[in-house]
């Protein structure tokens, strides 16, 4: 099996990746070939028991995309995106990453020809959601997004499930959760706060808390966005019908309740490196997003998280990416 992996510099690209080179498997068929692609270099692994090329180019360049599907990947994993802060900052940045560069590839792939028919999954987000929200988003709530990014996805999830329709691809669309707590630096998403006023303190530095404790979010922890994409790879996408995009499972938390986590787990001091000063432009930004989701379809359809409750989705961090310690 050939695996293609767009946008395998982020941060979900390289875990999907290092989880992927670990098992050496796709559910029951063993990896041939993988092929990493983004804007910068991705890492190419020391060891790894079959090929790994990386391509290193804009997926959205005209041209871009029949070269990346050209070897005909049996699987294609469309992480590749303009975050949300930096989409609604770069109005044509965004679109032309998040929709004509997804509409590029589903292109390339439509018109390979042959009978080619690659399981395709695409990451979409909550952000096609906009308010005013029900206590908590079932499977038919409808899509008006309130921000440029969400727009694009949900442009994205429409083209997937017509794509799919017409028997071009064979489509799954995950519209994730926000991602805490995500590892390295600060990105351009709005939504990195969630993750910064955890992963700096546990790190022994100041973090800045732009918004009231009272602001409600969804979230996942890295380990099941992981796990979200290798189920939509391997899936049987037949039960899902014709309704190729699911809202993934997670946790609903406000603020508040995070830091309250994060003092059951590592403490006062730690906790207290939050700072808090208000960000206008961040403030705007939250008070349109999902706030609670009942992923019905989703778990029905096997998806699961690795975490039950908030305080669970700290250690996952101290585990996986602070060697199980933290600075107290």
């Amino acid at each position: 099996m050939h695996i293609l992996i767009l946008g395998a510099a982020g941060m979900v690209g390289r875990k999907l990746t290092e989880r992927l080179l670990r098992e050496g498997r796709l559910g029951k068929a063993d990896i041939t070939r993988m092929t990493l692609q983004d804007v910068v270099a991705p890492a190419k692994p020391d060891k790894a028991g079959f090929p790994v090329d990386t391509a290193t180019c804009d997926f959205a360049v005209p041209g871009a995309a029949e070269k990346l599907v050209a070897d005909r990947p049996d699987v294609i994993f469309h992480l590749a995106a303009i975050v949300s802060g930096e989409a609604e900052l770069d109005f044509d940045k965004g679109y032309r990453i998040n929709l004509d560069g997804t509409r590029m590839l589903f292109d390339a792939v439509r018109l390979a020809g042959g009978g080619y028919k690659p399981r395709v999954v695409f990451t979409s987000s909550i952000a096609v959601f906009g308010a005013p929200f029900p206590e908590a988003i079932g499977d038919e709530f409808f899509h008006t997004p309130l921000l440029s990014y969400g727009t694009q996805k949900a442009i994205g999830e429409l083209l997937l499930a017509d794509y799919s329709r017409r028997g071009f691809m064979d489509g799954i669309g995950i519209r994730l959760p926000t991602i805490c707590i995500r590892p390295g630096l600060p990105n351009k998403a709005a939504s990195g706060f969630f993750s910064n006023i955890l992963r700096e303190p546990l790190a022994g530095k100041e973090a800045v808390l732009p918004v009231s404790e009272d602001v409600r979010h969804w979230h996942a922890s890295p380990r099941s966005a992981v796990g979200f994409l290798l189920h939509a790879a391997t899936m049987d996408s037949a039960a899902a019908g014709a309704r190729r995009n699911l809202s993934m499972p997670g946790l609903s938390a406000t603020v508040g309740e995070e830091i309250a986590a994060l003092k059951r787990v590592a403490g006062e001091k730690v906790a207290s490196r939050i700072k808090r000063t208000p960000d206008p432009f961040i403030m705007g930004i939250v008070d349109g997003w999902p706030r609670n989701f009942e992923a019905k379809r989703a778990v029905q359809l096997g998806f699961t998280t690795a975490e039950k409750t908030f305080d669970d989705i700290i250690r996952i961090h101290i585990e996986d990416e602070l060697g199980g310690k933290f600075v107290a």
